[in-house]
């Protein structure tokens, strides 16, 4: 039995599996890897275009649409594979693209987890937003990547091309040892979508793990496939499950000091929204600290805080917007 199983969470994708689909099939070795497709209850044709187009394809079909983190959730408690990658269902890969991830695991077991380099679809010369060249994280925990901080997207020149330790692997294309996933308790299903890999990566980190980036494994990425980048219902969540995260795998002394500095920092974001003419974004926010507050008695934090490897240690808002240091690169001179 191949030692990985791939698998896509699909929700009323039938067209994403048309375009994306078929170069996981052809670059996906048989002997490596199982590929599945676990659909949350579409009500489009995506079940018949499986069964009609990809029959070599395995299917998983749930009961409904239990969202990103509660499907692949179910669908990983459904393998026996050694390794697990979630992949995105709007990615397309390169050839040649699994093996090294599989590589890094072996020759490493303290390794948790590992991801591709990340490009764009749409614009291949570039990175794409969602995990880039590996994440990072900064002291009042705002996510970032390489390649990719806030808006600014770097293209990519090869000037990201080590591996290197990262503190979060996106879960566009996050390779992962199905035992340490599990162990975690999986996604946080109360994430619903977003933020909810770098929190995994974050509890698994606590418990000893650590993640890397491999840039000789490439995937594409279409991105912004389930809503745009500033939708306010996108904001809420990464808002809310932010704080979440925060409250989650920080002590709460160090928690007590942060979140003063993170609420100062994410009303003068709100009350920008506002003087941009977008009342309902600066709605979201507000919204995502009301409903923290309602959901973190769900959470004991942990009593000591860990290692800060891959902690940026200044404010990625200040360095990014007042010292204009818009790339990786320049963040670490």
């Amino acid at each position: 039995m191949p030692k990985v199983a791939v698998i896509i969470l699909n929700w009323n994708g039938e067209r994403l599996l048309r375009e994306y689909l078929p170069s996981v099939i052809a670059h996906t070795p048989a002997e490596l890897a199982t590929v599945v497709v676990a659909d949350n209850a579409s009500t489009d044709r995506s079940v018949e275009v499986l069964r009609e187009e990809f029959p070599e394809v395995e299917r998983l079909d749930l009961d409904r649409n239990h969202g990103f983190a509660g499907g692949y959730n179910r669908a990983i408690a459904t393998r026996s594979e050694e390794i697990v990658i979630l992949l995105n269902s709007d990615v397309k890969v390169a050839p040649g693209w699994l093996p090294p991830l599989l590589d890094t695991l072996d020759a490493q077991p303290g390794i948790a987890a590992v991801q591709p380099k990340i490009k764009s679809h749409l614009r291949p010369q570039e990175f794409e937003y969602a995990g880039a060249a590996g994440g990072f994280i900064d002291r009042l925990g705002y996510p970032f990547c390489r390649g990719r901080i806030f808006h600014t997207v770097e293209t990519d020149s090869g000037q990201y091309d080590t591996p290197t330790d990262i503190f979060w692997c996106s879960g566009a294309a996050l390779c992962i040892r199905r035992e340490a996933y599990l162990a975690a308790g999986g996604l946080d299903e109360r994430f619903f979508a977003h933020m909810e890999e770098i929190d995994l990566c974050w509890r698994l980190r606590n418990a000893g793990w650590h993640f890397r980036y491999c840039p000789s494994s490439v995937v594409y990425h279409l991105g912004g496939g389930s809503l745009p980048m500033n939708h306010p219902r996108k904001l809420f969540l990464n808002y809310r499950n932010n704080l979440l995260m925060l409250h989650k795998n920080l002590p709460r002394r160090t928690l007590r000091h942060l979140l003063l500095r993170r609420f100062i920092f994410d009303s003068a974001a709100a009350m920008l929204f506002l003087f941009q003419g977008k009342p309902a974004s600066t709605l979201a926010v507000f919204r995502a600290y009301r409903q923290f507050f309602r959901l973190r008695k769900h959470y004991t934090p942990p009593k000591e805080r860990t290692d800060d490897a891959c902690v940026f240690p200044r404010s990625i808002v200040v360095s990014y917007y007042l010292q204009g240091k818009h790339t990786f690169n320049k963040l670490t001179r």
